[in-house]
């Protein structure tokens, strides 16, 4: 019997927009899915710009107009790439077109936006998912699993990570949109805070207090030279214009559960790409991990033999394993891009069902409660209740 097709409408094309067209291009072809994924619109404002996407990504028709592309009735999916102030508008329209919606983290730019959005999909009844891949990886989903089977103990003392990468360094970095909270919210926090804090609440549970601080290292950038000196700085020009978010945070919380959280996100620890490392400490067992070797989980357990206890390494690979039976051979390793194929694969069996698929836009307004706090009680250099 022939499969049902779901056409797909992607808005935004650059990074983000790359790695979701390579999964949408591959969930069928590795994951046996109850219904066809067809590449049919890829939308952005640079008519060039979106022509070669299309062609390099295999899509089917280019759009300029985001509006175009939710209001035609033959796209089933969209799919939101673009700059985090814009998320709102367009989900919220998407949802008034019964379209499913997939979005990329962070949900919005603030708690209310985020409000705006949970209730739009509820009253449309669509399903919806931020794009939380992290979650995804086999070693995270394995390490649920873990947790929720008692491997840890009954109880979870310790949720300690840090995200860290190092491209903002260079104070000749020009002031980009992540650099400016209209558009972005906020900065390290959002835009990789948001990654592990997700995995803290998806891992241990929801957080019920914070205490941060922020710090700004480079208070001011060049500003982007374009043709019109209105919108950026004019060609050979030294205009700069100061940075309104972030560039690292720090937090301790505590969970609902009584756990404590020991936190960091920063975009200034120099020779860190993209280091995500987390460490999980339970009453009999502790399970630690690093994203630069991301096929491996490391468990210690307290049940083990005195003279052998240790932190064992559990190549996370084999058929058992969470999602990497759909992949290659135990011990031939996966990548970055797998988790959202992985991702995207969980979506479309949801789409299919019509029924709710996590991390949904719900959770994603619990993850901007969280961050809301940790910027009050920074700002505030106090406690913040979520």
């Amino acid at each position: 019997m022939k499969k049902r097709a779901l056409r797909v409408g992607l808005i935004g094309y650059n990074f983000m927009g790359k790695a979701h067209s390579n999964a949408w291009r591959q969930a069928g072809r590795f994951f046996d899915l109850p219904a066809e994924v067809e590449l049919d619109t890829i939308c952005g404002r640079s008519p060039a710009g979106v022509k070669a996407a299309a062609a390099k990504f295999g899509w089917r028709r280019t759009s300029t107009d985001w509006r175009e592309v939710i209001s035609d009735p033959g796209i089933d999916i969209v799919d939101i790439c673009t700059p985090n102030d814009s998320h709102c508008e367009i989900a919220l329209a998407a949802a008034a077109h019964g379209k499913a919606i997939l979005c990329e983290k962070p949900l919005s730019t603030g708690v209310v936006r985020c409000e705006e959005m949970v209730a739009a999909v509820k009253k449309a009844k669509v399903v919806n998912m931020v794009c939380h891949n992290y979650r995804r990886i086999p070693a995270m989903a394995l390490a649920k699993r873990m947790i929720e089977r008692g491997d840890l103990g009954d109880r979870i003392y310790h949720f300690r990570a840090r995200y860290a990468q190092d491209w903002l360094v260079d104070p000749a970095i020009p002031l980009i949109w992540r650099l400016q909270s209209k558009i972005a919210g906020s900065g390290a926090l959002g835009d990789i805070g948001a990654h592990i804090l997700d995995l803290g609440r998806y891992l241990v549970g929801e957080i019920r207090e914070v205490c941060s601080v922020m710090e700004t290292f480079v208070k001011e950038r060049p500003l982007v030279a374009t043709a019109d000196a209105g919108l950026g700085a004019a060609k050979g020009s030294k205009k700069t214009g100061r940075v309104t978010v972030d560039d690292a945070v720090s937090w301790i919380g505590r969970f609902k559960n009584g756990a404590l959280a020991s936190c960091e996100a920063t975009r200034f620890a120099c020779g860190r790409k993209n280091q995500v490392t987390l460490e999980i400490n339970g009453s009999k067992g502790s399970l630690a991990f690093d994203f630069e070797d991301m096929n491996r989980l490391k468990f210690y357990s307290a049940d083990d033999p005195a003279d052998a206890r240790g932190f064992r390494d559990i190549l996370v690979t084999e058929p058992v394993h969470p999602y990497a039976g759909a992949w290659w051979p135990p011990g031939h390793i996966i990548g970055y891009e797998h988790t959202f194929v992985n991702t995207f694969a969980d979506f479309v069996r949801a789409v299919v069902a019509g029924r709710s698929v996590q991390p949904t836009f719900a959770d994603g307004l619990a993850n901007e409660k969280v961050l809301d706090a940790i910027s009050e009680s920074a700002r505030k250099r106090a406690w913040v209740r979520v």
